[in-house]
């Protein structure tokens, strides 16, 4: 079941990683486009704005990814040293804590998402709705969650048969 759930995450977010790198894209041209039309006086207006919002949608759709391929910081010079049992104890405290960090997150987000949305509110130069980029956030640390819960059953799993 561990694995069918980790399957299936991989899946989801590996198509998130690649919505996370078109944004990257996207930022990267808007900001170029931007910078040389500023030469000829004539900015996009908005570029910071939409950069940011982009930005969102890019860190939170590549969590999930990051964290399954181990792509993210790790400094192990103390928990390195421990046995391996002791490791996977701390690896799955660690699952635990982020597993309920990341759930609250998703779900604060979800309900700001709603909130905006209920609210109307926009951002300020070109009129973005903002809830669609909060409900993302929320989507991608939901997705975090699952990568984190497949990850701590594992974790688990290894502690129990050694």
């Amino acid at each position: 079941m561990v694995h069918r759930i980790l399957g299936s995450t991989r899946k989801i977010s590996r198509i998130f990683n690649w919505v996370a790198g078109a944004g990257i894209i996207l930022m990267m041209l808007l900001v170029t486009l931007d910078v040389i039309l500023r030469f000829f006086r004539n900015p996009i207006p908005g570029t910071y704005e939409m950069a940011g919002l982009l930005g969102t949608a890019i860190v939170s759709f590549s969590l999930a990814w990051t964290f399954l391929e181990r792509g993210h910081i790790v400094v192990e010079f103390l928990v390195g040293k421990l046995p391996r049992k002791t490791q996977w104890v701390v690896d799955g405290i660690n699952d635990g804590i982020s597993l309920i960090l990341f759930a609250l997150v998703a779900w604060q987000t979800w309900v700001y998402g709603t909130s905006m949305r209920m609210s109307g509110e926009v951002s300020l130069t070109v009129q973005i709705p903002l809830y669609p980029f909060l409900y993302g956030i929320s989507i991608g640390c939901g997705l975090l969650c699952l990568a984190i819960a497949a990850d701590l059953m594992d974790t688990l799993r290894r502690i129990q048969q050694s």
